[in-house]
């Protein structure tokens, strides 16, 4: 878990230009104060949307864009020049920007106001996956706006930029219908152009939106009632919205499918993941549509060949099976039926934005048809059989797509795709994530997955078989746990998720009464390897294990003080000049929390070491402080709101209007006056009260942290000046100065190194020792042969080894066999000589002496040549062990 560095810099503190971004607006206070009786609605609130490290923050009915990094440079670069924030309140200390921007000569850099064309507060902004594209929601209605370069924005012009803006569905997204609930960007959409709304009442639409056609916001490409679609039984039917506005008679399926949120799994997921719509309601059901998509896709390059294996491989396993079912049967063939009017599209090349390169754009296939079946309610297998009311009602869902299988895929294949590491150690089940109201987290798994399912045709319906029953799907419930003490529950708060940039098994949880992060990493590698194992022994003993350990990691990062305002969904930013920053807003004041992410750093390689070193974390140093948020008082006491004025201007227009011009009578009317009086400056008065007091305890623990911080500084003083040396001894002696530290320090490693030589000398004699005993007979007889050996070919002078008269030495041997060879061969040699003259005088005469048969000299010499050999392999021999043993 990453751990909180800083919370608000001073560049998004006032009197900065950064805290304008989050300022409450003029109008929005004066709005407010002239309708004091009335309760917004409630529902999500996403006031933050970012490109890069640009933010966009909706205040009111206003939209304000900054750059972060261009509002850190500026506000450092002044205060370089100013030399920082005084304490003191001086006349211009808190005015410089507004005095620039009122002179319209050096307006601050990174900060510009959009302006909207909306009626009512900005409840939500989604930014397109292109980022574009910026969805502008309100409690009822949704606006596109056209986002220009970051260029137009980031000008010294003051007034209010007004971009291009779209109203989408001008007739469908109006107050007179239901609420806007969720709005997504498809991730499969080309270029990031398909947008998903979902209303209140159930009413899923597709937007595919094109800024050069100004009609593709007025009508959707596709508009499906989920509560038709429940209760349908083919798929000819017409599954269509209502277009009446009028028809709002109860039902039992008003209440039942009521949508609370709705998501799509990352683009990058496994499976059908990408093309799956979770919808999550308000009574605590999920459904699952699967495949939605828009008319024109724009799929990753792996997803149509994984998804074409899959389809094979289940249509190969259900026609080899006789014991397949109705249901399974149909499904296998709408699945290939499906693909195979995909495979007969030749897909159409567009380019994509950016340095992206090209994509393959796909037609939706009409077969089996372009509405798919509502798969649900899902049943929750080991559920908590103890929830509350309010642990059941949903308000939030957040889905992570199962990871790509491309084991399958490239099975066969002599190369490997690339992967990231994230995905490579990813879990192969998809997991749902459901908020309640009370702000427990419901961590599921769908352990069966969602495919594609179509309702069949007309003709198959009616051939159904009368015992076919309704297949059932389930989630497992593998975690649950509170977000919210119940100390912290607030009426008609609405919790959220939020995604996390650093992985996509950790997401953010806000609600009323703070952020926590949530890291489900801890189980999902365990379980992959079990999922993937190969060994059954035990496992279910580990996954028991793995079940009730400790499962996710949760800690809340940000605390809100009780009866502030609600909290925005935050926004994560990554980035090398910001930092690891989480930002989140109330209705005037930022929430900024920096994370400490220790960076990993190559360790040092010499060029002597074969050895390469791997990445090697640093060791930080130990926290001797923590970092506390930064207090803003309540916005009652520096406010302009005040309902009182706006109560007597509505007196004076009301029916009571004659009792203000009359004196003051006991009657039922002055009663009713002073009652209603006593309702709304009581109410004030009980803020401010509540204000002032947090005001107090606020400066009393002031007193405390102030007096802890110096406990700690003066053990950390301490600290320092024990390790420089500077602290005093216990006789109050002199300081002792760092070069006697160093210079005792040398002599205590001289002496440690000097104990350890003699300790290691001690070590090696009492070794050699232990390991002496007496040589054997042969042993011995060996050394003096070896010293015979030595003597014979070196020449020593004294020969001190026995040697036998019997036996000769080999090399005197080797020398005798020399010289019989030779004279031998010079013997010959006289013979041939005498022979080769014989014939040139004459016949030969008999010699006088005994004459010697060839084949007898023929062996003598061979015998003689054999001996010479063996006599010279015996020397050679002699020689190589005696060099061994001298280099021994």
């Amino acid at each position: 878990m990453p751990r909180v560095k800083s919370f608000a810099p001073s560049w998004l503190n006032e009197p900065s230009p950064g805290h304008k971004l989050f300022e409450s607006s003029n109008d929005e206070t004066k709005s407010s104060s002239l309708a004091y009786n009335k309760k917004p609605k409630s529902g999500p609130r996403r006031n933050i949307a970012r490109r890069g490290t640009e933010v966009f923050v909706a205040v009111g009915k206003q939209i304000r864009w900054g750059d972060l990094v261009d509002l850190k440079e500026s506000w450092e670069t002044k205060q370089a020049h100013t030399g920082g924030v005084r304490f003191k309140k001086e006349p211009n200390d808190f005015e410089v920007y507004d005095e620039e921007a009122a002179n319209g000569n050096s307006a601050p850099e990174g900060y510009r106001i959009i302006k909207t064309p909306v009626a009512e507060d900005i409840r939500q902004l989604v930014m397109s996956p292109n980022n574009d594209f910026l969805a502008v929601l309100t409690s009822h209605t949704v606006h596109i706006c056209i986002l220009p370069d970051s260029s137009h924005l980031n000008t010294h012009d003051t007034t209010p930029f007004k971009p291009k803006f779209y109203t989408l569905g001008p007739t469908t997204h109006v107050t007179s219908r239901s609420a806007v609930v969720s709005a997504i960007w498809h991730p499969l959409g080309v270029n990031g152009t398909a947008l998903v709304t979902v209303t209140e009442d159930a009413v899923v639409r597709i937007w595919e939106l094109s800024a050069t056609d100004r009609w593709s916001f007025d009508a959707a490409t596709l508009a499906i009632d989920l509560k038709r679609l429940a209760d349908g039984t083919c798929v000819d039917q017409d599954f269509s919205a209502s277009v009446s506005a009028t028809n709002k008679a109860f039902s039992p399926d008003s209440f039942d499918m009521e949508v609370a949120a709705a998501c799509f799994p990352a683009k990058n997921s496994g499976g059908w993941s990408p093309m799956t719509l979770w919808v999550a309601m308000t009574g605590g059901d999920v459904y699952a549509l699967c495949p939605l998509l828009p008319k024109r896709w724009a799929p990753p390059p792996t997803l149509i060949p994984s998804l074409s294996v899959s389809i094979v491989s289940r249509v190969a396993t259900t026609e080899d099976s006789p014991d397949v079912s109705y249901e399974d049967r149909l499904l296998a063939q709408q699945q290939l039926q499906w693909m195979s009017d995909l495979d007969n599209q030749e897909p159409k090349i567009v380019e994509a934005p950016g340095a992206d390169g090209e994509v393959e754009v796909y037609s939706r296939p009409a077969r089996p048809g372009i509405v798919p079946k509502l798969q649900g309610p899902f049943n929750f297998d080991l559920n908590p059989e103890d929830e509350q009311d309010d642990e059941v009602e949903l308000k939030d869902i957040y889905v992570i797509g199962e990871k790509p299988n491309m084991s399958d895929l490239m099975m066969g294949e002599d190369e490997e795709l690339a992967m990231d590491e994230e995905e490579e150690n990813g879990l192969s089940l998809s997991i749902v994530c459901l908020l309640s109201t009370s702000g427990q987290v419901k961590i599921c798994l769908a352990t069966e997955g969602v495919e594609a399912e179509w309702l069949p045709s007309k003709i198959k319906s009616k051939l159904k078989p009368s015992s076919a029953t309704a297949r059932t799907q389930s989630l497992l419930t593998f975690q649950t746990f509170d977000t919210v003490k119940p100390a912290e529950l607030t009426p008609d708060s609405w919790p959220m998720f939020s995604e996390d940039v650093t992985s996509k098994y950790s997401f953010y949880v806000t609600n009323p009464a703070g952020i926590t992060l949530v890291n489900l990493e801890p189980w999902v590698s365990r379980l992959e390897s079990e999922l993937q194992g190969d060994s059954e022994a035990g496992a279910d003993f580990r996954i028991d294990v793995l079940v009730q350990g400790h499962g996710s990691e949760r800690e809340r990062v940000f605390t809100q003080p009780r009866g502030m305002n609600v909290l925005s969904a935050p926004v994560v930013i990554r980035d090398q000049d910001i930092g690891h920053l989480l930002l989140s807003a109330t209705h005037n004041q930022p929430i900024a929390i920096f994370f400490d992410t220790p960076e990993l750093e190559l360790a040092p390689i010499t060029r002597d070491s074969p050895i390469i070193h791997e990445q090697v974390e640093i060791p930080e140093p130990e926290v001797v402080w923590h970092p506390r948020p930064v207090f803003h008082p309540s916005n009652v006491l520096v406010s302009n709101k005040n309902a009182v004025p706006a109560w007597v201007d509505l007196l004076k227009t009301g029916r009571r209007r004659p009792l203000l011009q009359q004196e003051i009578r006991l009657s039922m009317a002055t009663l009713e006056v002073f009652t209603e009086g006593h309702k709304v400056a009581s109410s004030e008065v009980f803020e401010i009260q509540n204000a002032v007091a947090e005001l107090f305890r606020k400066c009393e623990a002031l007193q405390f942290e102030l007096r802890d911080q110096l406990i700690k500084a003066g053990e950390v003083k301490k600290r320092i000046d024990t390790i420089t040396g500077d602290d005093l001894g216990d006789d109050d002696d002199d300081p002792i100065s760092i070069n006697e530290l160093t210079r005792s320090r040398i002599d205590q490693a001289q002496r440690r190194q000097e104990e350890l030589t003699s300790r290691m000398e001690r070590i090696k004699k009492k070794l050699g020792r232990a390991t002496t005993r007496d040589l054997s007979d042969k042993e011995k007889a060996w050394v003096e042969e070896v010293k015979g050996f030595e003597n014979s070919i070196l020449g020593s002078e004294v020969d001190t080894s026995p040697v036998d008269s019997k036996t000769r030495q080999p090399w005197k041997r080797f020398d005798e066999i020399k010289e019989l060879s030779d004279s031998l061969l010079s013997q010959a040699e006289r013979l041939q000589r005498r022979q080769r003259e014989a014939t040139e005088d004459g016949p030969a005469s008999p010699a006088p002496g005994v004459r010697i048969p060839a084949d007898i000299r023929k062996a003598k010499m061979a015998q003689v040549m054999s001996l010479l050999d063996r006599e010279s392999m015996m020397v050679d021999a002699v020689k190589d062990r005696l060099e061994r043993l001298t280099v021994g």
